[in-house]
């Protein structure tokens, strides 16, 4: 099961014609905090080597505290060592993420221009835009405003970060142009299967899928634990913020079921059990990509995450995934659909 969009190797996707990305995105929320300390000289250094392995495509937002810096250090960096032309190959996907209230012309301008200067490029990629608060309705301006600055060609596309499926509706009808929705999306939240996908299936709109390992959750770490770790042991702010979500999926004893399900599977293709994670969210319809978060100089998973290229799921292997999930609690009627989460 292979998406039409997927290249031959299936590590990269087109997400439009001049827009091609690598399907794991590093994710660089962990710069933001919370995720132990980031040493800004290192943290370049291991970005090069991200690149030089192949891992070329990076997410960020304005509000991840240095993370639009840290992309305008690299690509200097990257020019000086590799010359000019390599700067072709790196896709960085921002985010707008403004307080909900009035919004207009000159504040989108002023926003968008502060990201393309901090990360040293002529236009954003793709810039996703999020709001907190669907009662203000300022959502619709700024992406009026957003897809202004698109034909003008600041910003090549405009994406969305957690909107439900009853907004990109409205979008939809409003005539706006979106290109992806990046969400949670996780063999433990299933919900975008539910309405997301589907939709973004028949409106080709493409899904970038986070939380795809639970911070770290859906790893060897944590199989066969009788007891729940603790607090010393959720030690970074993905693994407190998704160990709330697996609570209100299951409990603990089914968690170990599913890692003992997942461990069963990757030794039988001899690799990780966050690879069996993160393929099983590739393979799903509309998904173009991945992401996973790098502690850039703390840890590096590049190795262990290129094996997720070298393996195919069976049917099988999926079915056995299910039969433990559906033991849990339906996520769509416990938290709602994509992104409620957060308002």
């Amino acid at each position: 099961m292979i998406n039409n969009n997927a290249t031959e190797n299936n590590s990269q996707y087109e997400l439009a014609p001049d827009l091609t990305i690598h399907r794991l995105v590093n994710g660089m929320w962990q710069v933001a905090g919370g995720h132990g300390y980031i040493d800004h000289a290192l943290a370049i250094e291991e970005m090069l080597r991200y690149h030089e392995s192949g891992f070329t495509s990076w997410d960020l937002a304005d509000i991840y505290g240095p993370a639009e810096d840290f992309i305008g250090d690299f690509r200097r960096k990257l020019s000086e060592v590799k010359g000019s032309e390599e700067l072709q190959r790196v896709q960085a996907l921002t985010k707008w993420v403004p307080h909900p209230g009035k919004i207009t012309q000159s504040m989108v301008r002023e926003n968008i221009q502060s990201s393309i200067s901090r990360m040293g490029v002529e236009s954003l990629d793709l810039l996703q835009f999020h709001w907190w608060d669907y009662n203000n309705p300022y959502y619709m301006d700024a992406l009026s405003y957003l897809s202004d600055l698109r034909d003008e060609g600041k910003v090549k596309h405009v994406g969305l970060t957690n909107f439900d499926t009853e907004r990109l509706q409205i979008m939809n009808d409003a005539g706006l142009q979106i290109l992806s929705n990046q969400i949670q999306y996780s063999i433990i939240d299933r919900r975008p299967a539910v309405k997301m996908a589907p939709y973004c299936e028949e409106h080709d709109i493409k899904i970038l899928a986070y939380g795809t390992l639970c911070g770290g959750l859906l790893t060897e770490r944590f199989l066969g634990r009788e007891h729940e770790p603790s607090n010393y042991e959720l030690d970074t702010l993905s693994l407190r913020k998704y160990k709330k979500m697996i609570d209100l999926w299951g409990d603990w004893k089914l968690f170990q079921e599913l890692l003992s399900t997942l461990n069963e599977i990757a030794q039988k293709y001899r690799v990780s059990i966050a690879n069996v994670a993160t393929k099983y969210i590739l393979d799903k319809p509309a998904v173009a990509a991945v992401l996973i978060g790098v502690r850039l100089g703390i840890s590096d998973h590049r190795n262990s995450n290129s094996q997720v290229f070298n393996f195919s799921l069976e049917r099988g292997d999926f079915e056995s995934i299910d039969t433990v999930c559906d033991k849990a609690n339906d996520l769509i009627e416990v938290v709602g659909d994509c992104g409620d989460e957060y308002r």
